[in-house]
């Protein structure tokens, strides 16, 4: 049973930037203020341009492979099983932890304004977000998008509540502790940005992907980052020195701009984005079991989707168990290890977009390409590692940890059930000249390109997926070229060659058949009845026709009478996949025959 697709740009925009609005928000400038002072708002606007780079390599990513499991499935596609069980075990891991210490957080804010048991108020939290996922993701995303419309509203207001009685003196001096500690503070807090990546997880379960997913990043990255700015600004402009005393910085500002009221209702908004960020951990997170289950790295009963709710019930109800077990737990710790995995997450985005690009795989086809490439991807791989590198040997160690327990579990269990091709055994094949794949892959591609572009086969689809295809190397003129092509022609139509040849020769001389310097298309009708057929040809070398044109592709198409009408579609469909910019550099690095077909059947067009 098949995931529902449900979810659109406004629903997608609410996940992603309920995710990021939390503790980055409502904890983290305290702690980042102490460390480099008034500048701290600079590292926030630093950090939001950062995390463009992941951001950049996900949306290539997710627009040719809008799956569940997000960067697990990229992972897995990319670099291979061991690597990928590893991801996507540790990203589960991470985004359960960040969900239970939002929840944690949420029960911390609400004992401020009344006494209650913080961790009873987290696991009844996580019951209700469990119930209501397994309901449906839309409800989940509708409820989502409750929250953060009443949290930007908030945050709206305390803007502009404050930024009159921000003073200047606040930011003197603006680099207290050097220049360069922006960079490092920017490094501290990254990890707010993280969320963002959160609805790739889910993009299984998106209206119009390639739309949706993209523009639901860019806007939440763009909006969020203007967000943080412009809170910690004022923050910092009103509270001055005095945010090194308090863990709730925006609460402290909200009190000083406006009073008893104003630290309430910020508080309030302080539990609902940790609220959101609780759900929208859970919604994404639960995608990775489901995925992990589908390659068999974990039991297939992490796939099933429930028959009324289509949802994958049992990979939620385990993620919402693993975060209530967690919540009771001292885990300062593991939420820096949490943000190291979550920052590996940037570094094989990049390595994922520079082994698929360099693989050549045909029908790895993003509807959106990171530009620059592959100096961005270089510059990601760096910079990330840079930032891993001064999170503590304390959260390396752990995570070094996590992953050798990650790969063992791959090597007992997955290695065991999971075969698996992915695109660095092609980049290999490429480089070595050995053959170590198959089609498996660029099969997988083709379809989830029709799931993601809502491709329904009509005829003409069926045809290609039968026709005769002829790579050839060799240069050739026309006339042994339509013997060669008679000679296929005649044992599939049961016809004589000499019949079918005789009818190319005469329609070549009737009027010519090449339509460009790269293209010909010689249609010729045959005798009988209800018979249509398209045969496929590349020459490497070139055909020569007649008046000195040579042509590359040819589409041979063979019909009586009767099919006349279907002859004319065949030719529309012909005309519109071979006008699309990237046809004639698809048609020519096509790895083989197959390669070739599949141009043709994800060839841009309108269908029946």
């Amino acid at each position: 049973m098949k995931l529902k697709k449900e979810l659109n740009l406004v629903d997608l925009f609410c996940i992603a930037t309920g995710a990021m609005i939390s503790s980055g928000l409502f904890v983290l400038p305290s702690l980042a203020y102490i460390k480099s002072g008034a500048s701290v708002v600079i590292s926030y606007f630093l950090a939001g341009i950062l995390a463009l780079i992941g951001v950049f390599n996900q949306m290539e990513l997710v627009t040719a492979m809008p799956k569940s499991g997000g960067i697990y499935f990229y992972v897995m596609r990319s670099l291979g099983p061991a690597l990928g069980t590893i991801n996507g075990l540790l990203v589960w891991f991470s985004l359960s932890l960040k969900s239970a210490f939002a929840l944690v957080g949420m029960a911390a804010f609400l004992e401020s304004i009344v006494n209650l048991n913080i961790h009873l108020v987290a696991v009844i939290l996580c019951i209700f977000f469990i119930i209501l996922n397994i309901v449906g993701i839309k409800q989940a995303s509708s409820f989502q998008k409750i929250l953060v419309s009443v949290l930007l509203f908030l945050l709206l207001i305390y803007i502009l509540k404050g930024i009159g009685k921000v003073e200047v003196r606040n930011f003197e001096p603006l680099f207290p502790y050097g220049v360069s500690r922006v960079f490092s503070v920017a490094g501290f807090i990254f990890i707010s940005y993280g969320g963002v990546l959160k609805i790739a997880s889910i993009s299984e379960e998106v209206k119009n992907p390639v739309r949706n997913l993209p523009l639901a990043m860019i806007l939440s990255l763009v909006v969020v980052s203007i967000l943080y700015t412009s809170v910690v600004f004022v923050t910092v402009g009103i509270c001055g020195a005095s945010l090194k005393n308090t863990l709730m910085p925006i609460s402290r500002g909200a009190y000083l701009s406006a009073g008893k009221i104003g630290e309430i209702l910020l508080s309030i908004g302080a539990i609902l984005a940790f609220v959101s960020t609780a759900n929208s951990g859970i919604i994404s997170a639960s995608r990775y079991p489901l995925a992990l289950s589908r390659d068999r790295l974990l039991p297939s009963f992490f796939e099933k989707i429930h028959k009324r709710f289509a949802t994958p019930y049992i990979s939620i109800i385990f993620t919402g168990v693993f975060i209530i077990s967690i919540l009771f737990l001292e885990f300062n710790l593991l939420i820096e290890t949490a943000s190291v995995v979550l920052i590996l997450t940037y570094i094989f985005s990049c390595l994922c977009v520079i082994i698929l690009r360099e693989s050549r795989l045909g029908n790895y086809q993003p509807t959106f390409s990171v530009p620059f490439y592959p100096w961005i991807q270089i510059a990601g791989i760096i910079l990330f590692s840079s930032l891993i590198l001064i999170m503590g040997k304390e959260a390396i160690f752990l995570s070094l940890v996590l992953v050798i327990g990650s790969f063992l579990f791959y090597w007992f269990y997955g290695r065991i059930r999971s075969r698996k091709e992915y695109a660095l055994l092609h980049l290999v094949e490429r480089i070595t000249s050995k053959e170590l794949t198959t089609r498996i892959l660029e099969d997988e591609f083709r379809e989830i390109i029709r799931e993601r572009d809502e491709i329904t086969k009509d005829r003409f689809d069926k045809i290609i997926e039968k026709s005769i295809i002829l790579d050839i190397e060799e240069e050739l003129d026309w006339e042994k070229f339509f013997s060669f092509v008679a000679e296929k022609l005649s044992f599939r139509l049961n016809l004589e060659k000499k019949y079918l040849y005789q009818l190319l020769l005469e329609r070549e001389k009737e009027s010519s058949t090449v339509l460009s310097s790269y293209l010909a298309i010689p249609h010729i009708v045959i005798e009988g009845e209800n018979t249509f057929d398209i045969l496929l040809a590349r020459c490497k070398r070139g055909i020569s026709f007649p008046q000195g044109l040579k042509v590359f592709a040819v589409f041979v198409l063979v019909g009586t009478k009767d099919e006349r009408n279907f002859h004319l579609y065949a030719l529309s469909a012909i005309a519109q996949i071979v006008s699309n910019p990237h046809f004639e550099k698809r048609w020519m690095q096509a790895k083989d025959k197959e390669a070739l077909r599949d141009v043709i059947l994800l060839g841009k067009r309108k269908r029946l």
